[in-house]
């Protein structure tokens, strides 16, 4: 058990529409409350305030706020709890260091913030474990350029930063190492879009209704899960989705021979894999977690040079 005096624990969580992330987990963003008898299958139940939920099971709708419900609260504690069982703690004084999409942190950075800050300390278990954990402070960060801030010396010359997420596509110019603040879009253009866009083909082609998890892995694997006939409406309903990425791109002026393009985020993979472009001009990073490992390393740089690390 950790004494609380001690220094804080930093957790950089990434709040997805489609995933949790934090520095070494991944879960759906999902939450059903428990009505009844506990489920057979899951063992991510969380309790908190005298009641259970399964977390990862459902989906998030898209919404701008997240602040609408308290699951976005309740998610958070179920990835402290994980990030803690890593460290082999089940008490501790926390710093949330999160994010918003980039052209969102100005207006929402303070009310998510209070959000993430509601109650001082929570006592909740997890996977039936119990943990209580005091919230000593919340950094929020602009998200996708934090998981690219360690790097920056890689980035000469004119770069677009583009962040393909489930819900939203972030897009960002970062010159001669240093970010545009003026250059920031945020598209409601995310991975979920395409999956709708398969399963309505589908349907209108095929007459058939595929879950949205398989989709989602061949979409992020490349491997056919299914027919010939449905693997080509999923390839070329995929291929039309990268094709609008690159439209939106150039509608904020992304010229591929003047500009190197930087993929990150869920959807990298699938620019990769359906996209056309120059292999020479176009890099990725398909670490699903690197923006909420961007997060902790700047939330831990800032408290270090505050005095408290």
């Amino acid at each position: 058990m950790m004494n609380m005096k001690n220094k804080p624990v930093v957790i950089g969580i990434d709040h997805g529409y489609g995933n949790m992330k934090t520095a070494h987990c991944c879960f759906r963003t999902g939450i059903m409350p428990i009505d009844g008898n506990e489920p057979v299958f899951s063992s991510d139940i969380l309790t908190y305030d005298g009641k259970s939920y399964v977390i990862g099971q459902g989906h998030k709708e898209f919404t701008a706020d997240k602040m609408l419900d308290q699951d976005y609260y309740l998610l958070t504690l179920a990835a402290i709890a994980r990030e803690l069982h890593i460290r082999n703690l089940t008490t501790a004084r926390v710093v949330l260091a999160v994010g918003l999409p980039l052209t969102w942190v100005s207006a929402q950075k303070e009310s998510f913030r209070a959000y993430l800050m509601q109650h001082e300390t929570a006592d909740f278990t997890f996977r039936e474990a119990a943990y209580h954990v005091e919230f000593a402070a919340c950094e929020v960060f602009p998200q996708g350029f934090s998981a690219v801030a360690a790097q920056l010396r890689d980035f000469s010359g004119i770069n677009m930063l583009c962040d393909i997420g489930n819900g939203t596509m972030n897009v960002m110019y970062i010159n001669d190492r240093k970010p545009i603040p003026q250059r920031c879009f945020t598209e409601k253009y995310g991975v979920h879009q395409c999956v709708l866009a398969i399963r309505e083909n589908l349907m209108r082609t095929c007459g058939v209704t595929i879950d949205e998890a398989m989709i989602e892995r061949i979409l992020r694997t490349g491997k056919a899960e299914v027919g010939e006939k449905y693997m080509a409406v999923i390839q070329q309903t995929a291929e039309e989705y990268i094709g609008g990425i690159f439209r939106k791109l150039r509608e904020h002026e992304y010229n591929p021979d003047l500009v190197k393009l930087y993929v990150m985020g869920g959807g990298s993979c699938m620019v990769k894999q359906f996209g056309k472009y120059d292999p020479a001009r176009v890099s990725f990073n398909h670490d699903i977690c690197a923006t909420a490992k961007g997060y902790e390393l700047l939330a831990t740089e800032r408290l270090r040079k505050a005095g408290e690390l």
